[in-house]
């Protein structure tokens, strides 16, 4: 696994890692630093979780029905990931597991930090533990749904996790439960500093929620985000929908911001395409998720648009308008929103039998799209109807689509369509054959 010195965690330059900490921990202002220098590696441009070209939200997409390619000239192995047939020694693969467990690694070094500290208010130290480990769970919640069971890396202690065996999927879910709990139980319900791109209570609740989806406890879903929507007056489904992927919106419950120069997001960077610099854009939307919008669905007007004319047109997604700026951001990368949560619920609600209160979730959205309210009234046809609404209103948004396929256990029936050489085995990536080399104790996904 790829790890990192605690050097890069703030601008400090004592001679090694052991003073570092020292040093870092002794200081609240420093120990808040490290913390946040987790979140700028989130949104680093080769991060799993940052929008980027390198990102979950683009390589699955590819590898679902949601992105076509557009051109690939500068990204030689996205032909690979659309067809579904990546290779175990990826370079792009290998770049989301590294990604994500230098997120880990760092997430264990100030967790770490912050037990051995007395000079931090405990108050703080509260907060940062909830954050941190909310991260870490994070993290192992998409490294499970790429690639099913991974080794749960807790410690900072290298000789043990070079040699770290895979985990079972259900142990990785446990120990995603437990920090997420433990989360909501440490964190504040306001944002630190008033920024939502730090995790508060109500973010971790979120993120509890989406994992009770996936793991199919329906009432405990539909609890953890009652008690998100019923509970907070900080978050609202906006009307504008230009007004969605702003800075600190009333909708985001957790957000990315662009840090160092940068004033736009990765997202922007990578969907917006211009005629000039064209060629770093390799992926446009595809005509299955275009057709899928209905006449009206203002999502269209305000999220899709188009470049070319003819045979070259191309459909983009543009939730973010900025596809570069060195301005301060205007525009977050959002990770999760109340939306997904009003959908999450309605989900929930059909397993559960109140078909009203589905409706009643669904139509949140609907109504917000300028669409008539559904008339879906049976536990399959609302089912569908979520479905359809998740994939409108969550495209390109963190995997999304590529997850709910495998999820509700439609990908073969879909991606089948797509390509003729689609397995099931395809449901999950490749272990990076570098991590392999490195590590006797890892074991290559089967079809590999």
């Amino acid at each position: 696994m790829t790890c990192f010195s605690c050097e890069e965690f703030v601008e400090v330059d004592p001679p090694n890692s052991r003073v570092v900490s020292a040093v870092v921990y002794q200081s609240e202002n420093l120990a808040t630093a490290a913390v946040d220098g987790i979140y700028h590696r989130l949104f680093n441009f080769s991060g799993f979780a940052s929008g980027s070209v390198n990102s979950i939200t683009v390589l699955t997409g590819v590898s679902s029905d949601e992105l076509d390619l557009y051109n690939t000239l500068a990204f030689p192995e996205y032909p690979f990931f659309y067809d579904n047939t990546i290779a175990p020694d990826s370079s792009i693969n290998l770049s989301i597991w590294s990604s994500a467990y230098n997120i880990i690694y760092h997430c264990n070094t100030v967790l770490e930090g912050l037990a051995a500290s007395h000079a931090i208010s405990e108050t703080l130290k509260q907060q940062l533990k909830g954050e941190v480990i909310a991260i870490r769970a994070f993290t192992y919640f998409n490294l499970v749904n790429l690639y099913g069971g991974v080794p749960l890396i807790l410690s900072t202690d290298y000789t043990t996790n070079a040699l770290a065996s895979r985990d079972s999927k259900e142990k990785c879910y446990q120990k995603i439960i437990v920090d997420l709990e433990t989360a909501v139980d440490l964190l504040a319900p306001e944002y630190r500093d008033g920024i939502r791109s730090h995790l508060n209570r109500y973010a971790a609740t979120a993120l509890l929620a989406r994992v009770y989806l996936y793991q199919e406890d329906w009432s405990l879903v539909e609890e953890k985000v009652s008690e998100v929507i019923n509970t907070s007056s900080q978050y609202t489904i906006l009307n504008n929908l230009d007004d969605v992927f702003l800075a600190n919106s009333e909708e985001a419950i957790w957000q990315l911001a662009p840090v160092g120069t940068t004033g736009h997001t990765n997202d922007g960077a990578a969907f917006i395409i211009r005629s000039v610099n064209y060629f770093l854009n390799p992926v446009a939307l595809s005509d299955g998720l275009i057709t899928a919008f209905e006449s009206g669905d203002h999502r269209f007007e305000h999220w899709i648009t188009t470049v070319g004319e003819g045979s070259n047109l191309a459909y983009y997604a543009y939730k973010y308008k900025i596809r570069f700026t060195i301005d301060p951001p205007s525009e977050y990368s959002t990770v999760f929103r109340l939306a997904e949560l009003y959908l999450i619920r309605a989900e929930a609600r059909v397993q559960l039998g109140d078909l009203s209160g589905a409706q009643d979730d669904i139509n949140v959205i609907r109504g917000r799209a300028g669409l008539s309210f559904t008339n879906a009234n049976t536990s399959k046809d609302l089912l569908d109807a979520v479905r359809k609404e998740r994939r409108i209103e969550l495209f390109t948004e963190q995997g999304h689509r590529w997850f709910d396929l495998i999820r509700t256990g439609k990908a073969s029936d879909i991606l089948s369509v797509k390509h003729g050489s689609w397995s099931e085995t395809n449901e999950k990536y490749p272990i990076p054959e570098q991590e392999l080399a490195k590590n006797p104790n890892l074991t290559q996904n089967e079809g590999y």
